[in-house]
């Protein structure tokens, strides 16, 4: 199992300006105004400080091009390829990852400068040194699909679009007869310059290029190929191959070789622009051609870029919210903006794709291919608010998860990057998210096919240590890393398979599984009152202390988290963890204590053990269910004050604005369904739990012409109690509901006060399900 969190943690400056002012409203063909425009609360700049990891640049909602600047392309604050901490911009890279703990892509670097290229980008504390060039934040603009800044070395400015397939530069070059372009095929992530295997470049006609490249950073033998135009014809290209100049590659051949680059030279009027767009593909270099033709057959900047913003406003536009605080309305939208940035499709206008065996396939009419599932976290809210916004879009993750599984040597798919899998993190929550899918009724896709991909999983593959949870019920700490974590995954995970099974009729898998996914109570040591790693026989490890990671520098016993955190872990079976622990009012007092415990950490702890109140980590996912569980001991209110503290301190309408990197989209996700009001404890079973509703009243649109309404009323916005609750105009003694009560839309009531109602959700009879399959 690879780590993804391979770079020690590094200070960053905080600064840049928020969101410049965009369109209040959007406007009726009268020329009225109709509702407010969400996109003027978006402010990409959230997240590309601190260790949130986004980039700044221009793509379309879940597209494959993702066309932004990079400042730096190794440790791990610079994941995305920009931190708002630099005064120095490399170029514009057409790939990049939203969020994630590792570093990868980066592909195809186009840089544009005046005078005497360098064909190196120079380091940061010596811009003289190379290509990249000196720029000011508040020369900087952003917006959902478009970003644009000067590049002041060069007094050019830079302007960047995109469809979903191609990216779309334009550069406002000074008078000069020494502009020109770079293009870079060895820059990508990691030490010197990002380990390219392989790379091909040609000249296809006086004013387009092609070739690709093959990288292995975190994505081993990762295929990348591109095709790009310019819109003004060079005067001279200039070839090079491990930075010494090298003949141009004769018509219809490939230049070859790891360190490819190559300078095109233009000599350019005052304010002369010159355009550059960009196809790329998985594929080959042809199937990058097609993509741009298709998608950017002209050299339309402005229409490209006001295309993107009226995507854009369609995607924010699925949830409106209304509130007179407007940093929870910046935070909620982006919030959504960074949430619809992945996973990123993966297949060309032809329907070709590489699969995850490394080779070319065709899609069936209709589906589409995806990537860069950062499944260990978005399996807990992030497709869950897919369940709600993207009812089409849902089978056609599920679908391309299925062929993932079929395809790839290492079967159920665990971290997938582009026709690789990085086997990152714990579990294999691909057979989470499927079976969510299939418990809430999506259709179109396979689930039969999908059941014998995950119970070969589940009851065959020797993976990480199932060996052993199969035999003994948990896993040895003495003979697998990270022991106690993967048991709870893998109890989570034959939980979600256990809904296949019986949605599919097969009874007898669904019992053993449901049974099998309480492996995790054999971790509890009553003696200590928590997750405790055990040996192969039997004995518990030693020393222990709740804060440490593990039991020997061999290896950690638990992923990211230590045994405060893990205690917790339990997203199925809250009443079960309970009773372990004493009881509602012990549990109670334990989880307490969590919160106000100190907040130390060993030596070794990983840096996403952040937002840290108590030990409860707010900046890394295995905590993010745990306000929640609360209500199953009969104390909603607690999660209600909880849940509400976690919003105003864990979230800021700032750069350095996320507790925690945004790994494509959980972080967001966890803002988005909290504060409206509810969130997924456990996603497979459908169940929303209640918590404490941010703003005054929202509406989300579930598709095909459903609303879900929410009406919150209260005298005060800082009342954060509920009172009473009603669904659908009905009156509830419980804390929760179902997604079927909601699907065909609805309207959830929320009555609020300053003080806990203390006999609201209290009682047994009405605490949310736990380890039901009904």
């Amino acid at each position: 199992m690879i780590s993804r969190r391979r770079f020690l943690e590094r200070s960053a400056a905080v600064c840049a300006a928020s969101a410049l002012p965009m369109d209040k409203f959007v406007y009726a063909a009268s020329g009225e105004a109709k509702t407010e425009d969400p996109l003027r609360w978006v402010d990409p700049r959230i997240g590309t400080g601190g260790h949130g990891h986004c980039y700044p640049g221009a793509a379309l909602p879940f597209g494959m091009v993702q066309l932004s600047p990079d400042t730096f392309n190794d440790g791990w604050d610079w994941c995305s390829g920009y931190h708002v901490s630099d005064s120095s911009i490399m170029g514009f890279s057409h790939t990049h990852l939203s969020g994630t703990g590792c570093g990868d892509l980066l592909d195809f670097l186009v840089m544009a400068g005046t005078g005497t290229a360098h064909i190196v980008p120079g380091d940061r504390s010596n811009p003289d040194g190379g290509y990249r060039s000196r720029f000011d934040h508040a020369d900087e603009r952003t917006e959902p699909g478009y970003y644009s800044v000067v590049l002041k070395d060069y007094k050019v400015r830079a302007e960047l679009t995109a469809t979903e397939r191609t990216g779309l530069h334009r550069y406002t070059f000074p008078a000069n007869d020494k502009s020109y372009l770079i293009l870079d095929l060895q820059h990508g992530y990691g030490p010197d310059a990002g380990p390219c295997d392989s790379a091909e470049l040609r000249l296809v006609a006086p004013d387009t290029l092609a070739g690709g490249r093959r990288t292995s950073a975190w994505g081993k033998n990762r295929h990348a190929y591109f095709t790009l135009k310019v819109s003004k014809r060079p005067e001279r290209i200039v070839f090079y191959s491990d930075d010494k100049e090298v003949p141009a590659p004769a018509s219809g051949e490939d230049l070859k070789g790891k360190n490819l680059k190559c300078v095109l030279y233009f000599t350019t009027k005052a304010n002369e622009r010159v355009l550059v767009k960009t196809g790329i593909s998985g594929v080959d270099a042809d199937g990058a051609a097609k993509n741009l033709a298709a998608e950017a057959p002209g050299w339309e900047f402005d229409k490209v870029r006001t295309t993107a913003r009226e995507t854009w406003r369609r995607q924010i536009s699925k949830i409106q919210v209304a509130s007179a605080n407007e940093d929870h309305k910046r935070i909620f939208y982006t919030a959504l903006y960074h949430l619809s940035l992945g996973p990123t499709l993966f297949d060309d206008v032809d329907g070709r794709y590489r699969g995850m065996d490394n080779q070319v396939h065709t899609l069936p009419a209709g589906q589409h291919s995806f990537s860069t599932f950062s499944l260990w976290d978005t399996f807990r809210a992030a497709h869950p608010t897919f369940t709600l916004i993207e009812p089409e879009r849902v089978p056609l993750f599920m679908n391309a998860l299925i062929r993932m599984a079929e395809q790839s040597p290492e079967g159920m798919p665990v971290w997938p990057l582009m026709s690789t899998e990085t086997g990152t993190m714990t579990g294999y929550h691909s057979a989470a998210v499927i079976s969510e899918a299939c418990s809430k009724g999506f259709t179109g896709i396979d689930y039969e096919k999908a059941y014998g991909l995950m119970m070969k999983r589940a009851m065959v593959d020797d993976f990480r240590g199932l060996g052993y949870y199969r035999k003994l019920h948990y896993i040895p700490a003495d003979k697998e890393g990270e022991s106690v974590s993967k048991t709870f995954e893998y109890c989570y995970d034959d939980w979600s398979i256990a809904h296949v099974a019986r949605k599919l009729g097969k009874s007898d898998d669904a019992a053993m599984l449901a049974k099998r996914s309480t492996n995790y109570r054999n971790y509890y040591d009553k003696s200590v009152g928590f997750m405790r790693p055990k040996l192969e026989d039997g004995s518990w490890t030693t020393p222990f202390r709740p804060i440490d990671m593990g039991h020997s520098k061999k290896w950690r016993d638990y992923t990211e988290s230590n045994a405060w955190q893990t205690t917790f872990g339990v997203q199925h079976d809250p009443a079960g963890l309970i009773e372990l622990c004493g009881g509602r009012e012990a549990f109670v007092t334990k989880l307490d204590g969590l919160f106000t415990a100190p907040s130390d950490l060993p030596e070794d702890a990983p840096p996403d053990i952040a937002g840290l109140v108590g030990q409860y980590a707010h900046g890394n996912e295995p905590s993010h269910h745990i306000a929640y569980l609360y209500v199953y001991a009969g104390a909603p209110h607690k999660t209600q004050a909880r849940v509400r503290s976690l919003l105003e301190t864990m979230y800021a309408a700032k750069p350095d604005g996320m507790q925690g990197n945004e790994d494509v989209g959980q972080m967001s996700a966890w803002y988005i369904l909290s504060s409206l009001g509810f969130y997924p404890v456990d996603p497979v079973s459908g169940n929303y739990i209640l918590g404490s509703p941010l703003f005054e009243s929202a509406t989300i649109d579930l598709g095909h012409g459903k609303k879900l309404e929410l009406v919150v009323e209260r005298k005060d916005p800082s009342h954060q109690y509920i009172q009473s609750f009603s669904l659908n105009g009905k009156e509830q003694p419980k804390v929760w509901f179902h997604h079927s009560d909601i699907a065909e839309g609805g309207k959830l009531v929320f009555t609020m006060g300053p003080e806990p109602n203390p006999s609201f959700g209290a009682d047994a009879s009405v605490a949310p399900p736990s380890l039901s399959l009904s």
